[in-house]
């Protein structure tokens, strides 16, 4: 199948049988394709936030704004009101009868809650907002409101003085217990966008305001509130999550059991948890974010899509982000294989698959999230090449020419393997055991995929947030470069 025919036929499994219409209008897609089978499809025939993310990307850049306006005012209409969760967005939604059904982790395996479905939100209306220009629609007291109950709920005071978001295991795309519990990378870049996302939104309503009032005053504390954090998060993440060869070295000559504000390992790493295969992995020139800092217990896993969104978003800055791209054209075999991209390098195995993953059949080392590949993941990566503002630089080219490889892999594979959810094994090569075909979001992210390498890689800012240089903030000069 060419290029042409298969993109033909993501484009009508996603328009004709994916999107979900709720009073003659879309409102999102179909986590995964009903097969027709007389098996249980579980719950993927609801609208999921975090797979609704390609969707809506989708939409912008070919100019279906209204899908996305329906789809983010309906998830504002689901965000919850209970005094201990409020603030945040469902997992899922559903129609039944007439009623949105959403879920808040109630259904989920473990009872967690998405805490990326909630920090997508104001990512994708700041994303809205500025390839439709609909300002009004930032401005809306709904919006505003959501807003300030989103801030409410991640802004609030704990028993932590660290600026990351706290979550348990499960929480995110990584959705079973994979020990990502804590301060898992994932949510610290989504959290980090999030912030700035939410930051623009009130500064667009701040700026229509003429008049000095106490809700003015309030609003313009909260912006200042959000941005501090921002500074402070920024600053802790290049800290602690990100290493190269030369971090990795200082960080095994560090002493060890130290006690006082002024020490120089905090977390009481021990050398013995940094594993020798982290050697190879990085190389001379390559960078990247660890999925974790947790006392005593780094996780210096690779992360995929933690690892992108912290490039999209500019929480690592251009020159450590040709770092990470370099790590990426390093471990090709790794990552891209026969199918890109693994979500997660290395697998727990034996011992600690057992442990750490409660025998958990589904994620068998080298399956479904320990290690398993999701060609999802790949238009992330593209985002993250296309938009860096070195074009001629070699590491560029490179990773462009391994994003077309890439691309070439979906091509040949995803039409003839139903476009399934995730594959299986070392390479990549068999089809997920327990995966779901026409998995929406692999079909999304192919069509992404070939519009970004095919059509207008200008597009790659689609997901662009505002940068902290952006706001009139006192503390803006502080942040790390």
């Amino acid at each position: 199948m060419d290029a042409a025919d298969a993109v033909k036929v993501a484009r009508e499994l996603l328009f004709k049988q994916a999107m979900v219409s709720i009073n003659g209008e879309w409102v999102g897609s179909l986590a995964a394709i009903p097969s027709g089978k007389a098996e249980s499809t579980l719950n993927y025939s609801e609208i999921f936030i975090r797979d609704n993310v390609p969707t809506m990307a989708y939409m912008l850049v070919v100019g279906e704004y209204s899908t996305v306006k329906n789809f983010l005012l309906t998830c504002l209409q689901l965000q919850n009101t209970q005094f201990q969760t409020r603030g945040i967005f469902p997992t899922s939604f559903a129609e039944y009868e007439g009623q949105l059904i959403p879920d808040y982790g109630q259904r989920a395996i473990g009872r967690v809650v998405s805490i990326d479905a909630t920090l997508w939100w104001p990512i994708l209306t700041w994303a809205y907002v500025q390839r439709s220009g609909d300002y009004d629609f930032a401005r809306t007291a709904a919006v505003q409101n959501g807003l300030n109950a989103f801030l409410e709920l991640v802004l609030h005071p704990g028993f932590r003085d660290a600026p990351t978001l706290y979550v348990p295991d499960g929480a995110f795309m990584i959705d079973r217990p994979m020990d990502v519990w804590g301060a898992p990378l994932e949510i610290q870049s989504l959290l980090y966008g999030a912030l700035l996302s939410a930051a623009g939104l009130l500064q667009i309503d701040l700026k229509e305001r003429q008049e000095r009032s106490i809700d003015n005053l309030r609003q313009a504390e909260r912006l200042e509130t959000c941005l501090a954090w921002i500074v402070r998060l920024r600053r802790y993440m290049l800290v602690h999550y990100w290493v190269t060869s030369t971090t990795v070295q200082v960080l095994r000559r560090r002493p060890t059991e130290q006690y006082g504000e002024s020490i120089e390992n905090e977390y009481n790493i021990q050398t013995e948890t940094i594993p020798h295969w982290l050697q190879n992995w990085l190389g001379s020139q390559g960078g990247y974010l660890i999925g974790n800092i947790r006392t005593g217990r780094p996780d210096f896993r690779f992360f995929t899509l933690g690892n992108c969104l912290g490039s999209i978003f500019d929480l690592i800055a251009p020159p450590q982000q040709l770092s990470l791209f370099q790590l990426v054209i390093n471990n090709r075999h790794d990552l891209v294989a026969e199918m890109p991209l693994r979500i997660c390098h290395p697998p727990l195995e034996e011992v600690d698959w057992r442990k750490k993953t409660g025998f958990d059949r589904k994620n068998l080392p080298w399956c479904y999230h320990n290690a398993g590949h999701w060609p999802c993941l790949l238009w992330f990566l593209a985002l993250a090449v296309l938009r860096h503002p070195q074009k001629d630089s070699l590491v560029i080219k490179e990773s462009e020419a391994l994003l077309h490889h890439s691309y070439k892999l979906l091509l040949n594979q995803l039409p003839y393997q139903q476009w399934a959810e995730y594959f299986d094994g070392p390479t990549g090569a068999w089809q997920g055991q327990q995966a779901r075909v026409n998995q929406t979001w692999t079909i999304v992210g192919f069509l992404l995929a070939h519009h970004l390498l095919h059509e207008n890689g200008a597009d790659a800012n689609v997901l662009n947030v505002p940068h902290i240089g952006d706001f009139n903030f006192s503390g803006h000069k502080e942040i790390a470069h």
